[in-house]
């Protein structure tokens, strides 16, 4: 198993609670990732406050290929948001976000990711995950500063 992580910072217009709002709407953030094609709503396991299914097309090389992994919501707090995706075979996403309030009706959105997957899996899943962040990044600031 080898694990990698990344950071990135969210400035747009809006209140704490509507980032946190929006951080926490799985189906609703997948709207924003490039990857992404479809969404269901899965019951969700003990201890999880909401779990989507979805299902991305990914690239390799000439071979495309759909994968669905499970994104759970594990903490909705007045500025906080967890949520785990895991995926077979046993690779794992944290995404931790902090929301502050950056005055003038401002926010600033901290995100931080965790990724954790098989050694031979690591090097594209990891690479693919901050691709998609970065793009979701981008499109979430143009989206709270529209």
């Amino acid at each position: 198993m080898r694990t990698g992580t990344f950071d990135y910072t969210i400035n747009g217009r809006g209140t704490v609670s509507d980032a946190v709002e929006l951080m926490a709407d799985v189906p609703r953030l997948v709207t924003m990732h490039p990857l992404a094609i479809a969404t269901r709503a899965v019951p969700p396991g003990p201890g999880v406050l909401r779990s989507t299914a979805v299902t991305s097309r990914l690239k390799l090389g000439p071979v495309a290929m759909k994968i669905t992994y499970r994104a759970d919501l594990m903490v909705r707090g007045d500025d906080e948001v967890i949520t785990v995706a895991h995926q077979q075979p046993r690779t794992t996403l944290r995404s931790h976000v902090r929301v502050q309030d950056a005055g003038d009706g401002r926010v600033r959105i901290g995100v931080g990711i965790t990724f954790e997957a098989p050694s031979p899996l690591f090097s594209y899943g990891f690479a693919k995950a901050r691709f998609a962040h970065e793009h979701m990044a981008a499109e979430i600031e143009k989206y709270l500063n529209a």
